[in-house]
């Protein structure tokens, strides 16, 4: 159907409530909307399920990278660099931030039309764009990914902690799941002081191993007596052939590094995006922290990648010890490697501290990004009203008590023989964040269809070139990484039926989702362009009113406008 909206007012009037005050709109409310609570009004009364726009500029341009950087990072690139080598785990980390990148673009713009309560998940934007049945999917899926990773990151903690000493890691654990719960439950603002606080820990502990890796190339290092160079490159290669031998078993090498570097990306868009409805200014903050993602992810992950790859060889006996010991700790971490390879002798505890506050950072965020999934779907009715409800700091405290039970999940690892469960479980977590991506970029492509069709392309406060042809190649590759992400259980001798459900479970599970909210809601379709436009308008409206009302000081002092480009 060749459809054009001349005019987008015609789209709201119906059964609406328009308000005006000195001129200006100053309420709109689509009744259907305020029934399931999915529009967060600018009355003077303040919703019990509209949360606070606590966190500022600083805290989202720190969270925009903060919340990414944790184990998979500073640990989980040894198993990569041991089984795959150092070429192909740069290969990696730059396949994958160009991918993340890309996803990151994709959700910006889709937020920026409504950074509103229950608006600014991916959940919420397939509701929008798409169908209930594909949304009810989506939230759920990434909503249970969410609620694993932060378990996952207090066990890391308790890990790292086992590099100073051997006390019952059931003590630790407990220590993080207080601090971890007792954060979440407090106001945004907190959450995003404690952000920012960590944050730059870790992103001046990132600078300065990368600015040491040059150290140790040029041979600067107490060990060396000679320029290091690319040594291990050569010795004992750039490649570790993987599975089988020759090109083959390079591109092999390749590809699985592509998917075990995933854990180190997945989910960090989603966390950042799901700020956004709690950020002052957010449609001038957020695209700022959207344009520096892209540079502070080629210096912090690439040059991390680098970094690992010049300072220990594939063939390390301490890294290959740690892991085949099973150690998830700093010991197995080969920043921490490289470095006492180097001959430094206090700085691996230093950076192994670094990596501490990392692992906690990182499970208080995907906490906060669980306990923001649930309450938007409770906003949009696709999970109980209670989920909705706010205290008086603007916190959705019985959101965060759901997510916060799985992290006791924590305690599975004190066990050697439930740790295995555990394992298997976050693996499939990463997997669910892979059918996210893909789902932003269907979501994407539908929302520029309707957008195109809607005229509403000149109303869109975000937009970075080549997105659309970047959602189908970012939808295609995470398609295929979803499903060849276990391709090696199929290979002669490496069957094993542990392995083929944790990598396939998650696809299973989805198709349940889905095939269970289509028999609930009986929709088939995508939702008709009349209906996007009649519930997406009044939220652009909303959005674009607080923006004209937002009262933003300009930095005055050269300290100030400093500070104002630097975060």
């Amino acid at each position: 159907m060749d459809f054009e909206m001349k005019n987008t007012e015609e789209y709201v009037t119906q059964d609406s409530v328009h308000k005006r005050k000195n001129g200006s709109l100053s309420e709109t409310i689509e009744v259907s909307d305020l029934e399931q609570g999915s529009i967060s009004t600018f009355s003077d009364k303040r919703s019990d399920t509209e949360v606070k726009r606590g966190l500022k500029s600083r805290h989202l341009q720190l969270i925009a990278l903060g919340s990414a950087i944790g184990t998979g990072l500073f640990i989980g690139t040894g198993s990569t660099l041991s089984t795959c080598g150092p070429a192909p785990l740069l290969i990696a980390f730059i396949i994958m931030s160009f991918f993340v990148w890309t996803i990151m673009n994709q959700l910006t713009e889709l937020v920026l039309l409504a950074p509103i309560a229950g608006e600014s998940s991916t959940y919420a934007f397939a509701k929008t764009f798409i169908n209930r049945p594909t949304s009810f999917m989506c939230g759920w899926n990434l909503f249970y990914a969410q609620a694993m990773v932060a378990p996952t990151e207090i066990t890391a903690c308790t890990l790292v902690i086992q590099y100073w000493t051997d006390v019952n890691s059931a003590i630790f654990v407990s220590i993080f799941l207080v601090l971890t719960i007792a954060l979440s439950h407090m106001p945004v603002k907190a959450f995003g002081e404690s952000e920012f606080c960590i944050s730059l820990i870790k992103l001046v502990t990132a600078l300065g191993l990368i600015i040491l890796g040059i150290v140790i190339f040029f041979g600067g290092a107490p060990a060396e007596h000679h320029v290091l160079g690319f040594h291990y490159w050569k010795h004992p290669g750039a490649f570790k052939p993987y599975i089988t031998t020759g090109n083959t078993g390079r591109f092999l090498a390749v590809w699985t590094a592509i998917i075990k570097s995933g854990f180190a990306f997945v989910l960090a868009p989603e966390t950042l995006t799901e700020c956004s409805a709690e950020a002052q200014y957010p449609r001038r903050n957020m695209p700022r922290a959207c344009n520096r993602f892209v540079w502070r992810v080629i210096l912090f992950y690439i040059g991390g990648a680098l970094f690992v790859g010049i300072t220990v060889g594939y063939d390390n006996e301490r890294l290959l010890s740690a892991l085949a010991t099973g150690k998830s700790s700093g010991a197995a971490s080969p920043f921490v490697i490289g470095i006492k390879e180097a001959g430094i002798r206090v700085l691996p505890h230093i950076i192994n501290a670094c990596i501490l506050t990392a692992a906690y950072s990182a499970g208080t965020a995907e906490l906060y990004g669980a306990s923001r999934m649930l309450y938007s779907m409770a906003c949009k009715g696709d999970a109980p009203r209670v989920f909705s409800k706010v205290n008086r700091y603007g916190t959705p405290y019985f959101s965060v008590l759901v997510p916060a039970c799985f992290c006791f999940l924590a305690y599975l690892n004190c066990s050697d023989s439930s740790s295995k469960v555990f394992t298997w479980l976050s693996n499939i977590a990463t997997i669910s964040g892979f059918i996210s991506w893909i789902i932003v970029s269907v979501t994407y492509l539908r929302y520029r269809k309707v957008m195109d069709v809607l005229n509403l392309n000149e109303r869109v406060p975000f937009r970075k070139p080549f997105q659309k042809f970047c959602a189908y190649l970012s939808c295609g590759f995470f398609t295929v990484l979803s499903l060849t992400n276990g391709y090696s259980v199929f290979t002669k001798g490496n069957w094993n039926v542990s392995d083929f459900f944790a990598n396939y479970i998650t696809i299973g599970f989805v198709v349940v989702l889905f095939a269970g909210g289509t028999a609930y809601y009986r929709e088939w379709r995508f939702k008709s362009i009349e209906e996007v436009a009649f519930e997406l308008v009044p939220k652009m409206e909303i959005a674009e009113e607080e923006e004209r009302n937002e009262i933003f000081k300009e930095p005055k002092t050269w300290l100030e406008k400093v500070w104002y480009v630097l975060v």
